[in-house]
């Protein structure tokens, strides 16, 4: 895996800042959003194709060898005695929208930094990535008490009022104005998890034809937040990065260990082997019931842990852009 080789040393690991999130627009500039493959980064994980979406059918002509079998015009086709491929042009200006969970079980980590700090600066560099390509950038920012919803607007001002809604959020840990946050903004009044919450608006915002990557540990996807997640990628091009860190993986040798928290300390005993085989099933259950999930309706998944590099792991998944 690769490890955080492009942020700066003195980056802290538990939280993000406007100005960090602004330095990565320079390694944002060799990542590629317009690219037709993404690249599974662990064993066993959905490898597949961006659809297109992001393409406008132009014209039919003649198939030519070297043609792609699949760009085939299978109507044109059948109504002639000769093979016809399709032609797109590039969109420019595609929506792109980014989610980003900041809910109180991504503030941890054993290693690197907290999932939620690994998940802003891969939300940073794919929202300074949108820019370089001329999309318009949009996003969504949730967590267990704020919820910020941000339309798709084109130029660095997008950019930047993205990173700011990031780096400011309120449900960053210590934040003191955590307790006086106002309410979530309701969009159904069923709804009451953050997480599905922030399902059911990102079905209500999103166009069809957008990218949209939900950044999350999807702790709590349960079957509501699946179902306004799949009627998403009905029309869209759907990216999960899933964050995790280590320690939900696979628990350290058998020991005693202390975990410390800003409110608590608890020690965790790693002796017990039927212990050890729940704990790492109960994870291994939730990856593959989100890569089945991804599979059915055609989501790419691509994992991130706590201590990868997400430069290098966003350039290793989504390709590097040629300037």
């Amino acid at each position: 895996m690769a490890r955080l080789e492009h942020i700066h040393a003195d980056a802290s690991p538990v939280s993000v800042s406007q100005a960090g999130l602004i330095r990565l627009n320079g390694p944002a500039r060799a990542i590629a959003l317009d690219v037709l493959r993404v690249n599974s980064l662990q064993t066993g994980a959905y490898v597949s194709r961006f659809r297109g979406r992001g393409m406008e059918f132009d014209e039919s002509r003649p198939y030519q060898p070297g043609d792609d079998p699949r760009s085939i015009d299978w109507r044109v086709t059948a109504r002639s005695t000769t093979a016809y491929t399709k032609l797109f042009r590039e969109e420019r200006e595609r929506p792109v929208l980014v989610c980003v969970d900041l809910r109180s079980n991504m503030h941890f980590a054993t290693r690197g930094c907290f999932k939620s700090v690994n998940a802003s600066r891969a939300a940073a560099l794919l929202a300074w990535a949108a820019h370089h390509r001329g999309d318009r950038l949009g996003g969504l920012i949730f967590g267990d008490t704020t919820h910020r919803e941000l339309k798709p607007r084109l130029g660095r001002r997008a950019a930047l009022r993205f990173v700011h809604q990031l780096a400011e959020h309120r449900d960053w840990p210590g934040d003191p104005n955590l307790k006086s946050a106002e309410p979530r903004a309701q969009t159904d009044t069923k709804v009451s998890d953050p997480f599905v919450q922030a399902m059911s608006a990102l079905r209500r915002v999103a166009r069809p034809g957008s990218l949209i990557v939900v950044i999350s540990d999807f702790i709590g996807f349960d079957r509501a937040a699946q179902s306004y997640l799949s009627s998403v990628a009905r029309h869209n091009e759907v990216l999960a990065v899933f964050m995790n860190d280590p320690l939900e993986r696979q628990l350290p040798p058998p020991g005693r260990y202390r975990i410390v928290s800003p409110d608590d300390e608890m020690a965790i005993d790693t002796f017990a082997q039927a212990a050890r085989r729940d704990y790492e099933n109960e994870f291994a259950t939730r990856s593959q019931d989100l890569e089945a999930f991804c599979q059915r309706y055609g989501v790419h998944l691509m994992p991130m842990s706590t201590d990868d590099d997400p430069v290098s792991t966003l350039q290793a998944a989504l390709g590097r852009r040629s300037h």
